[in-house]
């Protein structure tokens, strides 16, 4: 039997948690899922936890750089990447809001996606690391339509959901109360559902936002496609808040991560749970082993 390729792993920002909580993880999982930790040792040993510094970010992204080669070239089966401080590659000139960003840059997907899950809920926010004032001007019929069809695709192949179900957000409160607080429920998000639905997507709402995520509700869907970036965190994380998972749909190839950031102020002090990069990992894995077994031959 062939053994299993290894999991990809990136250092992320090494005055972070990262290091340790990918040290823990490995040991945690040693003999069940191979791990291929990506870093530079230089960088590693010179980081002071805590201490973010603009001078750690080449490594940073070359270790991104490297792992999506690995996976790419078949070499790793899925790519996980810890924590990174956006702004310390931002000032360095870094020309990308985050993994997902870049990451699509470096596969040439054209519409990756960003899905957070727990056990029992799974949520796509429709834009992403966007400043809530902007949100109603980039929110499009087109941006739904394509975020639904990425987020439908990878449940089928991926997460093997064969027929998923997908609810909508409002944008205002109580979906915009018949146009009385708000109009982009009439405008964009009611004609996105209507194409999604005459594609043969199993798509309801727009929902308001505060009744879809108590537990009698959620059973009614596979995954919340919701409107903004908070809109949908903050239900998962209160859900789960040390074992959620990032996703990056819509990529040629797997990539899952942590729920959380660098958490630079419990840096080297021994506190950092693993819980969320174990799940990150466990989640990776079986994605991998899916999409191989779904393959064509």
């Amino acid at each position: 039997m062939t053994a299993p390729r290894p999991i990809a792993l990136t250092m992320g920002d090494p005055a972070g948690i990262g290091p340790e909580i990918a040290a823990a993880a490995m040991a945690a999982l040693e003999g069940r899922i191979p791990i291929r930790f990506i870093a530079d040792r230089a960088t590693l040993a010179a980081a002071i936890p805590g201490k973010p510094d603009t001078a750690h970010a080449t490594a940073i992204i070359r270790s991104i750089e490297r792992g999506a080669k690995l996976v790419q070239t078949g070499l790793c089966s899925a790519l996980v990447t810890n924590p990174i401080a956006k702004k310390i590659l931002i000032d360095t000139g870094f020309g990308f809001p985050g993994h997902t960003e870049f990451l699509g840059h470096l596969t040439g997907a054209s519409r990756p996606v960003m899905l957070l899950a727990v056990d029992g809920l799974r949520v796509v926010p429709v834009t992403v690391h966007t400043p809530l004032a902007k949100v109603p001007t980039l929110l499009t019929e087109q941006l739904i339509v394509e975020t639904a069809r990425v987020t439908a695709y990878a449940l089928i192949h991926d997460f093997g959901i064969a027929a998923p179900r997908l609810a909508l957000s409002g944008l205002n409160p109580h979906a915009g109360e018949g146009g009385a607080l708000g109009s982009e429920e009439d405008a964009v998000i009611k004609p996105a559902i209507a194409r999604l639905q005459a594609e043969g997507l199993a798509v309801t709402g727009p929902h308001p936002a505060d009744t879809m995520f108590h537990p009698a509700a959620r059973a009614r869907y596979d995954a919340a496609l919701c409107m903004y970036h908070d809109q949908a965190l903050i239900p998962l994380k209160t859900i789960d808040f040390e074992r959620g998972v990032n996703v990056t749909l819509g990529l040629p190839i797997i990539r899952t991560s942590p729920d959380h950031g660098t958490a630079f102020d419990i840096a080297g002090k021994g506190i950092a749970s693993p819980a969320s990069l174990i799940a990150a990992i466990e989640l990776a894995a079986d994605l991998a082993q899916r999409r191989a077994a779904t393959a064509p031959q």
